[in-house]
């Protein structure tokens, strides 16, 4: 894959979800651009990990955390303002991806989709909008199953078209200050749509024009473009990242 160089020094990019698949790949390709990163997911240990595999570390904190949980977040907030001096760019990464019918889905099952995928990203974004300098940029993750829906993921996909609406709300209302985008990856190349590719891979491959699934890599650059001066005059947009799945219907 072509490198592509953006500059972020100086800027600061709070990113949730930091040890997953996409997440180590947004949060390595914006400190490779000079961001300092606060990096949040549930478990320490992961992200001390990918802390030193970055090296540099003296632009790189972790905040061990539910990204639903806003006495997380706000210690979160509170380490870009006391370790950088404030927030650029905010990233919320985080999300789960279980499988269950419609029909079989429980009340509980149900919350803690819609916790984690889409409760977390309102109360981050709640909290953090305030916080971000002038000339700062929200990057949501979506899906392309917000769009389509998605078979056995109902509560998945719901969530995901809710990010999506929320993105263009917060878009009025924040505009000009933070510009506010979204990505809706199809099939990429992570440990959450292991199952998925097993059982469905073959068939996807064949709707999909690209023929093949995407990596981590091609969708942080996304992110990493839509925080970038290259996208100062785009708000409230969803960009696919799904090698042309999306158009199969």
């Amino acid at each position: 894959m072509t490198r592509i160089v953006f500059n972020f020094m100086g800027k600061t990019a709070l990113i949730t979800g930091a040890s997953g698949g996409i997440g180590r790949e947004v949060a390595r390709v914006f400190h490779n651009a000079g961001a300092s990163l606060v990096l949040m997911d549930l478990h320490e240990g992961p992200l001390l990990e990918l802390t030193a595999d970055l090296g540099d570390a003296h632009r790189v904190v972790v905040a061990a955390g539910d990204a639903s949980n806003p006495a997380g977040i706000a210690a979160a907030l509170e380490l870009a303002r006391t370790q950088f001096g404030g927030l650029d760019f905010v990233i919320p990464v985080a999300g789960i991806y279980p499988e269950s019918p419609v029909i079989d889905t429980t009340d509980d099952e149900w919350r803690r989709v819609m916790s984690v995928n889409l409760d977390g990203v309102f109360q981050l974004l709640r909290a953090a909008i305030p916080v971000v300098r002038q000339g700062g940029a929200v990057v949501n993750f979506a899906s392309v199953a917000g769009h389509r829906g998605s078979k056995n993921h109902g509560h998945y996909a719901a969530s995901k078209a809710g990010v999506i609406a929320l993105t263009r709300s917060l878009a009025h209302e924040v505009g000009p200050k933070v510009r506010v985008n979204a990505i809706s990856p199809g099939t990429i190349e992570t440990p959450m749509v292991t199952d998925l590719v097993k059982a469905r891979g073959a068939e996807m491959l064949a709707e999909t024009p690209l023929g093949r699934h995407g990596k981590p890599e091609e969708v942080a650059a996304v992110a990493a473009f839509l925080c970038s001066d290259a996208a100062s005059f785009i708000t409230g947009e969803t960009i696919h990242v799904n090698g042309g799945l999306f158009m199969a219907g």
